[in-house]
């Protein structure tokens, strides 16, 4: 991974605290790596607390608000995992909003573990193949998507790509992935160079 993200801005969408922190530090590495630009976005501004299951872990300084964001503006997205991040992060609506926007204008998700609540949120599920950690397989499969139980899933039957992962053990097959495919969209789309 050299310059493969040259030029392209990846939005990491987190709720303020709950954040599982190597779901969100690991494919940030993995954008900066490719020559990417992560930008931290928060509902809040601040720091945004991150949590290594349940014990505290590092906090992260926000870079803008769910309410200062703009899909023209991001490449792609990650949305990391979490169970109080996603829970949060599902109630905020510009964050919905947000995503939404991001899958009807083409551009690639990326999201791990319990991340997938905010795709079901913004009702961008259905006729999908995503993976999940297992407890969001009922919720995937109620708003219209398929569950897999694979360490990676790449989706293209949509408006845009997603990938998805279920745990922090597939963080290595999520990281690459997600780089190849914000890089391959970049190259079809004509992203910033």
């Amino acid at each position: 991974m050299a310059n493969e993200l040259q030029g392209v801005r990846v939005a990491f969408l987190v709720a303020n605290e709950g954040i599982e922190q190597v779901e969100l530090t690991d494919p940030w590495s993995a954008v900066e790596q490719a020559g990417g630009s992560p930008e931290l976005i928060a509902p809040k501004a601040g720091e945004a607390q991150a949590f290594n299951h349940l014990d505290r872990a590092d906090p992260f300084p926000v870079d803008r608000t769910t309410r200062e964001i703009n899909p023209v503006d991001y490449d792609a997205v990650v949305l990391p995992g979490g169970v109080a991040n996603a829970d949060v992060l599902r109630l905020d609506e510009p964050a919905v909003n947000f995503v939404r926007r991001m899958v009807e204008a083409g551009k690639p998700v990326a999201v791990i573990c319990h991340g997938p609540w905010a795709l079901v949120e913004a009702n961008v599920v259905g006729g999908r193949t995503l993976t999940s950690w297992p407890s969001l397989k009922t919720d995937i499969r109620n708003a219209g998507g398929e569950w897999v139980d694979r360490e990676v899933q790449v989706c293209t039957s949509g408006p845009n790509v997603l990938v998805s992962s279920r745990k922090p053990d597939d963080l290595p097959a999520f990281c690459s992935t997600l780089v190849k495919v914000f890089s391959e969209s970049r190259q079809t789309s004509g992203a910033r160079a």
